[in-house]
């Protein structure tokens, strides 16, 4: 084993899961505990009595259901609100089949998108790989993926797995390339939808702006430099790799000239070299070709970003007001999508602990007081935790299996 395989191996190591799982059960305590002391009005229904009516203390026209200076207490139940704590959601908690449904779904959303991304690098390959081989890959990556905080990636990691399923290394460069691009096709042209449905006036919570120096960061600030730094990024190279790719290699290398970004002159080589080789790879693909690739990931993302909605579902009652439509499924989906990106700059594995805390932030108004907590840590371990432990216990046999097949086949050519 090569000194650059041993450093990816070690990469992998079970030994480094200690931390993500700590620091994602950590926060996911902590939310639970705040839990204990939230309190929040909510609209009566029916023939339920409403102790509080509303006013508009700030002005702003939203009912703010978790500011106690927007509530006065009124007589003879002649208010539309009543003040709800933790302890009335767990006792309101009615399970029952349709919340089993919800779950079932949610966990069917994260296979569909495994299988999902299992076509798609089958199809990248050109069938190169077996299902059987597919999952390996998948599950290793996000394995990988798992391990390494979002901001470093783990693009080499997952041409190492590629190549050791005898994917010759010009072709998985260019598989892992065009992988990213996808991902960053489908983020760019589904946030310009939900934008155009719904608009911007409730997409960024604003219990999650911070005021450090007397200047507020809030996240769409966060959310429109990270897009608008997408977009770029992923044009220019969808421009290198179609169109001119060494010429946009001169160019990176120009500007990586420059004394205050000299020293990341050599990955950018890399990069370049990269993009060479993916666009020879890609010469002379047909048009479906593309069509099942971008279909296979827009139904992996939408898939996975459903979980959380499904999630919802499996706690909030027919009756509660929390979510009244369609309208609200589509707030939460185009929530998810903002989050990304704070997931994205996150410097925690797998954005451990960053996850949960944006999770409670995003999603805490259309989930019943107390259970936001609950429901993060629900999240994690339907769609974080589990390809952990899938790609620990992976990782040493495929370790073995391609060791002895990289053997056999040296054997083979001596």
């Amino acid at each position: 084993m090569s000194t650059d395989e041993k450093d990816i191996v070690n990469k992998l190591s079970p030994r480094k899961m200690i931390l993500p799982v700590a620091l994602g059960l950590a926060v996911a305590a902590f939310l639970l505990y705040l839990n204990l002391t939230d309190t929040r009005f909510e609209e009566v229904t029916g023939s339920q009595c409403g102790e509080y009516g509303w006013v508009d203390a700030n002005e702003d026209g939203v009912v703010n259901s978790g500011d106690e200076e927007e509530f006065v207490k009124v007589e003879n139940c002649a208010g539309q609100y009543r003040l709800r704590t933790y302890q009335d959601t767990l006792g309101d908690i009615d399970w029952t089949w349709t919340s089993t449904m919800w779950i079932l779904m949610a966990l069917l959303g994260m296979v569909v998108r495994d299988v999902a991304y299992m076509y798609r690098i089958r199809v990248l390959t050109d069938d190169e790989l077996s299902w059987k081989q597919s999952f390996r890959v998948i599950m290793l990556w996000e394995f990988a993926s798992a391990l390494t905080p979002s901001v470093v990636g783990g693009s080499g990691i997952a041409m190492f797995i590629l190549n050791r399923e005898k994917i010759n290394l010009g072709k998985s460069t260019a598989i892992v390339l065009v992988s990213a691009l996808l991902d960053e096709l489908f983020y760019i042209t589904m946030v310009a939808i939900v934008l155009i449905a719904i608009g911007t006036s409730n997409l960024f919570p604003i219990n999650l702006q911070k005021t450090i120096f007397g200047t507020t960061y809030g996240t769409q600030g966060l959310f429109w430099i990270g897009y608008g730094f997408i977009c770029l990024l992923t044009t220019a190279i969808m421009i290198g790799v179609f169109f001119i790719p060494r010429t946009l290699k001169y160019l990176l290398l120009q500007i990586f000239r420059l004394p205050i970004l000299r020293r990341w002159r050599y990955n950018v080589i890399q990069i370049g070299d990269d993009i060479i080789t993916t666009s020879k790879e890609l010469k002379g693909k047909p048009v479906i070709y593309w069509v099942k690739a971008f279909g296979a990931t827009y139904v992996s993302w939408t898939a996975r970003y459903l979980v959380v909605n499904f999630l919802i579902l499996a706690f909030v009652s027919h009756e509660s007001k929390i979510i009244s439509g369609f309208m609200e499924h589509l707030l939460i989906y185009a929530r998810q999508l903002v989050m990304w990106v704070i997931m994205l700059i996150s410097p925690t594995p797998g954005s451990s602990g960053v996850a949960e805390f944006a999770f409670s932030g995003f999603f805490k108004e259309f989930i019943p007081l107390g259970l936001v907590g609950a429901l993060a840590l629900l999240w994690r371990l339907i769609s974080y935790y589990p390809y952990l432990f899938i790609g620990a216990i992976i990782l040493p046999r495929w370790l073995r299996a391609t060791s002895k097949a990289s053997a056999d086949v040296k054997k083979k050519t001596a």
